[in-house]
């Protein structure tokens, strides 16, 4: 399952292979909320999160975005 949240009209979030996602579409969340749980689905060996950061469309590199 994945989770994508739009954070400015340029710059959006993604977060897959979520095990139980905690928001809905519409939904506002605040900084520290918990959106959802990390899982293992897909072709995987244990619990983990895929990040993504997506600027105008095209997915970059998130270091520079996670602190």
């Amino acid at each position: 399952q994945t989770c994508a949240l739009p954070i400015l009209s340029y710059l959006c979030t993604l977060y897959a292979h979520c095990s139980q996602l905690l928001v809905q579409a519409g939904n506002i969340v605040n900084k520290y909320d918990t959106i959802a749980k990390v899982g293992s689905t897909g072709d995987s060996t244990g619990n983990h999160l895929h990040i993504c950061v997506i600027v105008d469309g095209v997915y970059v590199n998130p270091k520079g975005y996670l602190n």
